[in-house]
């Protein structure tokens, strides 16, 4: 008789989500043995001192040796690593501080500030792709910003060369409301529903596509509400479909741990790894982080398409072919699904924002609203022009 063989899971239902699976992996503990060159271990979460790392960095051996130790504290490990003194000369955070100030009182004066995707506009002062405004403001002070060795091997260990940044600027001022736990992008921006409709597979992959980072522009002592992390969770394998669950974020309030930071450290972590910004319960700390989310290369489809086009000569045919009942719902999903966009990202966040929900409309899921609601080809074309311009701007 063959042995019993585990039946795989297809999809992760939130429902049976196991916290007391979720609770084993958690108590784990990070031990010196796992993070030799860790210079401690702070609640479970290495800490590595660049000052004393930095020659290792021009070695490549020695290199190799530390980004694979930090791959592994990254995927099986406690999932965060903590980089001390990643700029040892803060000058330069100290001028792009500065440029991002004018950048948020700009913004703040023509819109009224950006959306956030989980803090209420107004309250924290957000930039949206930090990375380009800063380039465009001052090509010498982004220089000197990203000429950083400590940055890039912490990308290239977790995704390989050839990565892709993008960054966002999140100041939180005193009385800032702490965040709920959460995952992050990819599956972590997207609606309940959405996630769940992602095969199980795909939710394990997810994480290694990305990968999270902060630098700290201020120090940043507890009271002002560093990160809220919680060490090993990126390795429930369901998670994404656990975080929004009120017993699991039950536990990671009981459990998460903070560290505090110096303008110049930089924080890392899988995007799985449940995790909250904390509240500015300080009395005069505007906690100022650069939010760093680094892409993988292998995130690009083999051909460039445009879909916009394919999506303006398609929809009056859909439109008969449905009036007509020749084609099913499933089969108009499935030729919406060969035809638009069914991806919210990358966009213009600034003039395409999250609305109901964490990440703006695709083009396949107006496509399907616009069949739904009757629109006109002629609205059809003008919504398609006003998507294009916030997302091409």
């Amino acid at each position: 008789m063959r042995d019993a063989v585990e039946t795989p899971v297809a999809y992760y239902d939130p429902d049976a989500c196991d916290l007391q699976e979720f609770t084993t992996l958690i108590d784990q503990v990070t031990s010196a043995e796992d993070v030799p060159q860790a210079s401690e271990i702070q609640k479970n979460i290495p800490v590595y001192d660049m000052g004393a790392l930095h020659d290792s960095l021009e070695n490549d051996d020695l290199r190799r040796q530390l980004m694979a130790e930090w791959a592994q504290v990254l995927r099986a490990g406690a999932g965060v690593v903590a980089l001390k003194n990643a700029y040892a000369d803060t000058t330069v955070l100290d001028q792009a501080t500065h440029i991002y100030a004018h950048i948020i009182a700009d913004e703040k004066q023509r819109s009224g500030g950006g959306g956030d995707h989980f803090a209420a506009s107004g309250a924290n002062d957000r930039i949206w792709n930090a990375l380009q405004k800063l380039c465009e403001a001052s090509p010498q002070v982004f220089l000197g910003y990203f000429a950083n060795t400590t940055i890039a091997a912490i990308c290239e260990a977790w995704l390989g060369p050839n990565y892709q940044m993008t960054a966002q600027v999140n100041l939180v001022h005193p009385g800032g409301a702490a965040q709920q736990a959460h995952r992050d992008y990819h599956l972590g921006f997207q609606t309940a529903d959405v996630s769940a409709s992602y095969p199980a597979h795909v939710h394990d992959v997810s994480p290694i596509l990305t990968l999270q980072g902060a630098v700290a522009h201020c120090d940043m002592p507890l009271e002002s509400g560093p990160t809220k992390l919680l060490p090993f969770s990126q390795s429930y394998r369901p998670g994404y479909a656990a975080w929004r669950r009120d017993d699991f974020r039950a536990v990671f309030e009981s459990r998460y741990v903070q560290l505090s930071l110096s303008k110049g450290d930089t924080v890392f972590f899988n995007p799985a790894l449940f995790h909250a910004a904390g509240a500015n319960t300080s009395a005069d700390i505007h906690r100022f982080a650069n939010l760093l989310q680094v892409s993988s290369a292998f995130g690009r489809a083999m051909e460039t398409i445009d879909r916009d086009k394919m999506c303006r000569l398609l929809f009056p045919h859909v439109v008969r072919a449905r009036d007509e009942n020749r084609l099913g719902d499933t089969e108009l999903a499935a030729v919406i699904a060969a035809t638009a966009e069914g991806y919210s990202f990358p966009t213009n966040l600034d003039l395409d924002p999250p609305t109901n929900g964490l990440a703006p409309e695709t083009q396949a899921a107006f496509f399907k609203r616009a069949l739904a609601e009757g629109i006109t080809e002629g609205d059809f074309g003008r919504h398609l022009d006003q998507m294009n311009k916030a997302r091409l701007a």
